[in-house]
This record gives structure tokens, C-alpha cells and sequence, in this order.
């Protein structure tokens, strides 16, 4: 009966559900820090430790101190400095890893108003059934989509940054190398675009559609 009711409510109300579970808040903050490390790893090796300038750079400064580097040299330790901060993006992308598994978990154990499965199926049945709020409904329905779309990401993000992680113990599979390097870079790209429009949704919906949104999913909000 329980279940029922709270069908009925998603269907007849226009205000979606916003109420969030400690541990779903948890992941949710969690997966930001872990997802703005990644970034921040690459924008770091894409501009402080690029090789080129890097090596050219310890070159300088290692004549300047007396020393003697050939360019070889240099560029070796550049390498290495490069290294290191992709080895703390391997990291970040463990941590994303188990993150994305733990989604799944709290997917399966969620009380049946938090399950994203739900939330999807009943967003779309209260667009296609309600003819009142139609464009509010909409709203409800697209926001999910692109949720939906941003953990398709992430999985493929974790599958291919996997295969980039253990690629010596995949030599049978080192011809697609870079390919499944290019779809790692490009979903980092939609990924990257998805946290500018979830941002930019969050300050409009904070400005109209729903305010409190963020303490929401700071304290888990109130019950509907």
C-alpha cells in the first residue's frame, strides 16, 4: 500500500521528491571531490607539466645552477614529473571506480522513493499521463535523462581508464589502445560539460524552480 501511495504522489504532484539518504548525500559529495581531482590531475599535466615546456624549463634552470643537461636528460625528468601526477589521476580514478560501484549497491538497497530507476520511470509516466504542468514535467523528465546520460559516462570512464590502468596486462588488446584512450578523453569533455550545466542548473533551479535544492542534498531535505 506504502508503495502505492507514493506512486500515486509522484504521479499527481508537480513538486518532484527531494529527499535524499545520508548515504546517497555522501556519494554525491564524494564522487565531486573525486571527479574534480581527476580534472584537476589533467589540467596540471595538460599545462604546469607538459614535456615540452617542462623540459626546456629543468634544462634552463639546471644550466643556470652550473650544472650540465642534455636534452635527453631533461626531458626524461620531465617525463617523470608527468608520471607522477598521472599516477595520482590512476588514483582518483580507483576512487572513482569504487564510488560508481557503491551507486550501484545504494541503487539496489534505496527505499523505493530514492532509486534513480524510479524516479526516471515515474518522471516520464507523470509527463506522458498529466496534462497539467506539462512543461515542468518536461523539465523533471530531461533532468533525469541527463542524469542518466552523466552515469552512462562515468561507467564508460571507468571501463576504459581501467584499461589504460592495466594495459601491460591486456598486451592482447594493445592495438586498441588508442582508441579507447581517444573515447577516455572525449567522455572527460562530457563530463566536464555535464558539471557546467549541472551547476548552472542547480543556481537556476536554487533561483526558481526548486530553492533549497543544495541544503537539500547537504541535510536530505524534507519529507514531500
Amino acid at each position: 500500500m506504502a508503495t502505492k501511495k507514493s506512486l500515486n504522489k509522484d504521479i499527481l504532484t508537480s513538486v518532484p521528491i527531494r529527499k535524499y539518504s545520508a548515504p546517497l548525500r555522501l556519494w554525491h559529495w564524494l564522487n565531486a571531490i573525486v571527479i574534480t581531482g581527476s580534472l584537476i590531475t589533467v589540467l596540471i599535466n595538460a599545462t604546469v607539466t607538459d614535456v615540452k615546456p617542462t623540459a626546456a624549463l629543468i634544462k634552463d634552470e639546471m644550466q643556470k645552477a652550473g650544472a650540465s643537461v642534455t636534452p635527453d636528460q631533461a626531458r626524461s625528468a620531465a617525463h617523470a614529473l608527468e608520471d607522477s601526477v598521472w599516477n595520482i589521476h590512476i588514483y582518483f580514478g580507483y576512487a572513482l571506480t569504487g564510488l560508481l560501484l557503491l551507486r550501484l549497491v545504494l541503487e539496489l538497497f534505496q527505499v523505493v522513493d530514492q532509486k534513480f530507476i524510479r524516479k526516471i520511470k515515474a518522471a516520464f509516466k507523470q509527463f506522458k499521463i498529466v496534462k497539467t504542468n506539462r512543461e515542468t514535467n518536461l523539465h523533471e523528465a530531461t533532468v533525469k535523462t541527463i542524469y542518466a546520460v552523466f552515469y552512462l559516462l562515468l561507467l564508460i570512464m571507468v571501463v576504459t581508464g581501467l584499461f589504460l590502468a592495466f594495459e601491460d596486462a591486456l598486451v592482447a588488446y594493445k592495438s586498441m589502445r588508442h582508441t579507447i584512450k581517444s573515447i577516455h578523453g572525449f567522455c572527460m569533455y562530457l563530463i566536464l560539460a555535464f558539471i557546467i550545466i549541472h551547476i548552472a542548473g542547480v543556481f537556476l533551479a536554487e533561483r526558481k524552480r526548486s530553492p533549497g535544492i543544495v541544503s537539500d542534498m547537504i541535510n536530505g531535505g524534507k519529507d514531500q
